[in-house]
């Protein structure tokens, strides 16, 4: 009898103990994809919150994520660059929801992208997705469906996307509520693209573009890798001519011209001297050692600047003599 009763009791527990176990694994399932939030809205105020709190009231388990909520205002551009910049380093199935908007209420589409990566992008389709689609591959793009996938109560409001349509669906999206086919209908696998300057090597010259500033200290980095530096021939410790130029309309105004060494690192230069350096993505970048290069010489980042780089060190050798 009392062997009986100790049977029991161990399968109670061991029956207690499985329930409990599978509603934890429940639990975690329906959190399975990190949701990462982008915006220009800065932490002024609570629109950034209010987001979160959307996605919180979808599922209190969702596992949410800031990106950067300091985007410069209507800056697309840099949107864009932020999400290539960080997406790779996220697992797949992971949903970003990017939100730099300047054309709110207007007819500009609200997709999903799917990247052939397995990353998911919620966005306006304003160009905010050049870079990911350009890199990662366009999977399926799909348009949000407002109907099903809107927050409750919200039809009246026209300029907060963000929280009205944005964060919910990525919010749904991410803790599985709804599947990428639910969010809406399939589109043409293409988005809006940014025109901006590839990187490319020809006779000599390296051509790039500036995706971003390192804001903090005023360095210049460019799209130009380290193995196309190394296909061009030039060679640390040489001199390189160096021209930077912003697009205005049809023309080209050069903004910066000049020559300076190859380097490790900004001391291998005397204070307040130009150097060209890997920066930490291993890619071609310009610096004033202990000085700020975007300040002095007026330097921007954005689709419409673009750089060349090329050898000069004949050209020093002939003016030495």
């Amino acid at each position: 009898m009392k062997k009986t009763l100790i049977a029991l009791a161990l399968a109670t527990f061991s029956l207690g103990a499985f329930a409990t176990q599978q509603a934890v694994e429940n639990s975690q399932m329906l959190a399975k994809n990190a949701l990462v939030l982008q915006t220009d809205f800065s932490l002024k105020d609570g629109a950034v919150s209010a987001m979160q709190g959307v996605a919180f009231g979808v599922d209190p388990a969702l596992k949410m994520f800031d990106l950067t909520h300091e985007i410069p205002p209507y800056n697309i551009w840099e949107a864009a660059y932020r999400l290539y910049q960080t997406a790779s380093y996220w697992p797949k199935g992971t949903v970003f929801v990017s939100v730099v908007d300047p054309g709110v209420g207007t007819d500009r589409k609200s997709v999903v992208l799917k990247t052939k990566s397995g990353h998911y992008f919620v966005t306006p389709d304003n160009g905010t997705l050049t870079l990911v689609a350009e890199h990662f591959g366009i999977d399926e793009v799909r348009e949000i469906d407002e109907s099903k996938n809107r927050l409750a109560g919200s039809q009246k409001s026209y300029t907060f996307h963000g929280r009205d349509v944005y964060a919910y669906t990525g919010a749904k999206l991410a803790a599985g509520q709804i599947s990428f086919e639910e969010v809406g209908q399939a589109l043409a696998p293409q988005v809006e693209m940014i025109e901006y300057q590839k990187p490319s090597l020809e006779n000599g010259v390296l051509k790039g573009n500036i995706p971003v500033l390192d804001i903090q200290y005023g360095n210049i980095w460019t799209n130009i890798s380290d193995e196309l530096l190394a296909q061009s021939g030039i060679a640390k410790d040489s001199r390189v001519c160096v021209e930077i130029s912003e697009r205005q309309g049809e023309e080209q105004k050069v903004r910066y011209s000049g020559a300076m060494p190859y380097k490790s690192s900004f001391g291998d230069v005397e204070e307040g001297r130009p150097l060209l350096y890997l920066n930490s993505l291993l890619n071609v970048s310009f610096a004033l050692n202990m000085d700020n290069f975007s300040e002095k010489y007026k330097v921007k980042s954005g689709a419409e600047w673009s750089v060349s780089v090329k050898s000069c060190e004949k050209k020093t050798d002939a003016a030495a003599h």
